[in-house]
């Protein structure tokens, strides 16, 4: 199992990029868009946080099951946002801010509960 957690984790972290990495690359641009990046990262980050919280529970772990709520509820929220959005020639600056706002407000989240 410990294996296997770590995997998760990692492809958690490849799917955090990703979302970031989607939202980062367009700070320049005049019209910013749903991209890939952000579709496939937020769909990732979804996946294996639930399947880590599920590895973390079957192993008799301690998960702190307020934490992971919040941040599933965060993560439900931009990927609604980005599954909205995706389609359209373009989204707004305060769209595109709130999804980067909150992968950001997730991630300190993470680190700081």
């Amino acid at each position: 199992m410990d294996f296997l957690e770590k995997l998760l984790l990692v492809l958690h972290f490849v799917g955090l990029s990703s979302l970031l990495g989607g939202f980062l690359v367009q700070i320049r641009a005049s019209t910013r868009v749903v991209n890939s990046a952000m579709f496939h990262g937020v769909l990732t980050q979804l996946v294996t946080g639930v399947l880590l919280v599920g590895v973390l529970q079957a192993d008799d772990d301690p998960v702190n099951n307020a934490k992971v709520g919040v941040k599933l509820l965060i993560a439900l929220v931009i990927a609604v946002i980005i599954i909205v959005n995706r389609k359209r020639p373009s989204i707004s600056t305060g769209v595109w801010g709130t999804i980067g706002g909150l992968t950001l407000a997730n991630v300190v989240i993470a680190v700081f509960w």
